[in-house]
């Protein structure tokens, strides 16, 4: 890990001490309340969580979620039993484009909860945690959106982005990467991983886990990968 991002990582834990003093009470204060791993603590030791969010574009400042999946990973293992999905009730017609990728329609959302209350069961699944998602960006913006849309406060945390490991491991071999193959399902093959259903939060966030486990499996040497080896 660079200095800049260690640098980036302490002043990072400097923010959230300010951020739990400013949430007061409830499921933010609790989130940043809780301590989380050691960048030298080996990657079976961390508890991570798989993430994946369908929303209506891919603009947080305009698009909104309309599901989101978690899969925990506990001692270097997936943990389905504690999985999460929830349907996220949204204030505007589906756009038909993002509609045709994720299979979400008007109809499907009507009857489901807004952010406001499947927040909370999500910051607790992450307390404690180190969140993981393909092309982290995208969840890190717009779950920072989210937070700031309910409780006026932003989400900072380090995330483990399973996409930018992998364009590291392209890196390292001197393999050119092509169209496409920086896709989850693409990166699964590579690890001889089974194809799931795509653009389902609950499979991907799946998909997600299953394939941080496969690199970090892959990036082990003679000494375990440790947290700070995945941070990006």
């Amino acid at each position: 890990m660079p200095f800049s991002a260690i640098h980036n990582l302490i002043s990072l834990d400097l923010l959230r001490w300010w951020l739990a003093f400013r949430a007061g009470g409830g499921p933010l204060r609790q989130y940043y309340a809780a301590d989380y791993a050691t960048l030298d603590k080996p990657w079976r030791e961390v508890e991570f969580l798989a993430v994946d969010l369908e929303t209506t574009g891919l603009d947080p400042r305009k698009d909104v979620v309309v599901s989101i999946g978690w899969v925990p990973i506990v001692g270097g293992a997936v943990r389905l039993a504690q999985a999460g999905y929830s349907l996220v009730r949204v204030d505007r017609p589906m756009p038909g484009e993002s509609a045709v990728l994720h299979g979400i329609l008007d109809r499907h959302v009507e009857d489901a909860p807004p952010l406001g209350d499947v927040l909370p069961e999500f910051l607790a699944a992450l307390r404690g945690r180190i969140p993981v998602a393909h092309h982290a960006l995208v969840e890190q913006g717009f779950l920072d959106a989210a937070c700031r849309s309910v409780y006026g406060l932003p989400l900072r945390v380090p995330y483990v982005d399973t996409l930018a490991l992998e364009r590291r491991r392209a890196a390292r071999t001197g393999r050119e990467v092509k169209s496409g193959e920086m896709r989850l399902q693409a990166c699964r093959d590579r690890y001889g991983l089974p194809r799931y259903r795509g653009h389902h939060a609950l499979a991907d966030a799946l998909a997600c886990a299953e394939l941080l486990l496969a690199q970090a499996t892959y990036m082990d040497g003679k000494q375990a990968t440790r947290l700070q080896d995945l941070l990006v």
